[in-house]
């Protein structure tokens, strides 16, 4: 990887219960969220801030981000963060050479796989884990 820095660009959290989440942050926080069907595992996203036609942040440093159904599996107890980089797989390579792990992902169909996983309209996407055992997620942006 390059001394480029890669910003974190979107957070997710778990939920146990997607309606009354949604009521709890659209009252307390004003954010507009956005439920996804099955198809996209039940995602719900949240526009934390004003964004222009193309779904930007128009506030540089003001990130969106998103929420997903929690399970048994103790990776989705808690909050993540999503970082943008330009190239995926030298990321999965960069965290491994690091002493980091690669999580992997959920394939439309709800199979596990260790491989990124394109989001439709997104871009590529794995989740990992950090040397303290802290879960985050890379994203390379669909250009």
């Amino acid at each position: 990887m390059s001394a480029k820095m890669n910003p974190v660009v979107h957070f997710e959290m778990g939920y146990l219960d997607r309606e009354r989440m949604k009521q709890f942050y659209s009252t307390v926080f004003g954010w507009k969220l956005r439920q996804f069907g099955e198809d996209m595992g039940n995602y719900v996203v949240a526009q934390t801030t004003e964004t222009d036609e193309k779904g930007m942040v128009k506030t540089p440093g003001n990130i969106n981000g998103g929420f997903y159904a929690k399970t048994d599996s103790p990776d989705s107890q808690a909050p993540s963060v999503v970082i943008s980089v330009d190239d995926i797989n030298a990321a999965v390579e960069a965290v491994k050479k690091a002493g980091g792990k690669i999580k992997g992902g959920m394939m439309p169909d709800g199979t596990h796989t260790m491989e990124p996983t394109m989001i439709p309209g997104v871009g590529l996407w794995i989740s990992a884990e950090d040397t303290e055992g802290n879960r985050f997620s890379i994203l390379q942006p669909k250009s």
